[in-house]
């Protein structure tokens, strides 16, 4: 898939920080959290968000009253006008919205397109299912995160078990794999820097309102373990492979955003800060068990649909929750491990499922502020062994 007309405004992705299962935020509905942060986002940009003509909603874990969510989201953020569609893919929900809503640029369905994700790993629904001709008509019962977590229906196989079948395949030792970890802990602790000044360019804090006039104000990641190479080293393996529990990253809680829209209205929005041009997105699946695999198969896809080849791009984050993925990337395409996840990664600061892609791009625009501009790339896996990409330019 190829765009023309797509473009984020610089300054105009942001991400909650990300909070870690059963933490500050395992009682706050995602829908709560997306209207909350979304509204204080565009708030701070000076934004007024009835200029917004659409949404692309991307979850991933149901919600209370969530069968609404695109309606009262927007109403309750100040775009009562708008709808759009609720969208469900993995992990790889992020860029899918954001490949929809280029879409929507490129058909001239809309002008000014706000792309927002969020999900609550922490607390997930507990669903029936009736069956009226089971014994005494018991119910189904599906707990729809530890289910999903626990095996993929096509193969019955979890999704660690996918990184130990690609490590096993490729050769991957141990050391390899926290090696490749130990870097990604170092490279996100370089986001923390002066204060978390690069963090701060993107991350928009997260303010709850409670009882009395209270507030509670999360600013910064929670929950992110520290790491090192004599911790990591005494890890055992978690499924029978290499994979230990140090090597894959964290369920968690968050809600990330954009602004999509066309070159004039985005140039118009950043204020002589650049624009973010959207050039292609690409899809793919590995065979069974082997989702590390997919992120290679929708970059090469992505790639060939605007014409690029890894040498044009001058950094690409991942969405990675295994080590096995990065490694298995770079093995596959020659891209420097150091040239991926400059600023950290989902690895390390957790995966809250469908807002962990928007954050990723979002960092990756600023990294490539830092470089100067030039062409990055987001990949990630996805549950189903599938992945997506996307290719995004920094313009001035």
């Amino acid at each position: 898939m190829k765009f023309s007309n797509a473009y984020i405004p610089c300054g105009f992705a942001w991400s909650s920080p990300f909070v870690k299962w059963q933490g500050s935020l395992a009682d706050v509905s995602s829908m709560d959290l997306a209207s909350l942060v979304t509204r204080d986002a565009l708030d701070e940009r000076g934004y007024d968000p009835g200029q917004l003509d659409r949404m692309v909603l991307g979850t991933t874990i149901p919600q209370q009253n969530s069968f609404y969510a695109v309606p009262w989201i927007a109403a309750r953020i100040g775009a009562d006008g708008i709808t759009g569609p609720h969208i469900q893919q993995a992990c790889a929900t992020s860029p899918v919205c954001l490949a929809e809503a280029a879409t929507n640029l490129e058909c001239d369905a809309a002008q000014t397109i706000l792309v927002l994700t969020a999900d609550r790993t922490s607390n997930g629904p507990t669903v029936i299912y009736p069956q009226t001709r089971s014994m005494g008509g018991s119910p189904r019962v599906e707990n729809w995160v530890l289910d999903s977590f626990a095996a993929d229906p096509n193969t019955g196989k979890a999704m660690i078990m996918t990184a130990d079948n690609v490590a096993a395949e490729a050769g991957f030792s141990a050391q390899a794999l926290n090696d490749v970890t130990l870097l990604r802990w170092q490279q996100y602790e370089s986001s923390l820097a002066d204060d978390r000044v690069f963090q701060k360019r993107y991350m928009q804090p997260v303010k709850i309102p409670g009882r009395k006039g209270q507030v509670m104000q999360i600013s910064a990641d929670e929950g992110v373990s520290g790491y090192s190479a004599e911790g990591l080293a005494g890890l055992k393996p978690a499924a029978g492979g290499v994979v230990t529990m140090g090597m894959q990253t964290h369920p968690a809680d968050g809600s990330a955003g954009a602004i999509v829209c066309s070159e004039v209205k985005a140039r118009e929005l950043s204020n002589g800060n650049g624009v973010v041009r959207v050039i292609a997105a690409g899809f793919g699946r590995a065979a069974k068990a082997e989702m590390p695999k997919a992120p290679v198969l929708a970059a090469d896809k992505a790639l060939a649909a605007a014409g690029l080849g890894y040498d044009d791009l001058k950094l690409i984050n991942t969405h990675n929750p295994f080590a096995v993925n990065d490694l298995w990337f770079e093995k596959q395409t020659g891209f420097d491990l150091e040239k991926t996840n400059r600023y950290g990664c989902s690895l390390i600061y957790g995966h809250p499922q469908g807002p962990t892609g928007l954050r990723s791009i979002a960092e990756l625009i600023e990294a490539l502020k830092d470089a100067g501009g030039g062409l990055g790339m987001f990949t990630g896996c996805a549950a189903g062994d599938t992945g997506a990409a996307l290719i995004i330019e920094v313009l001035d």
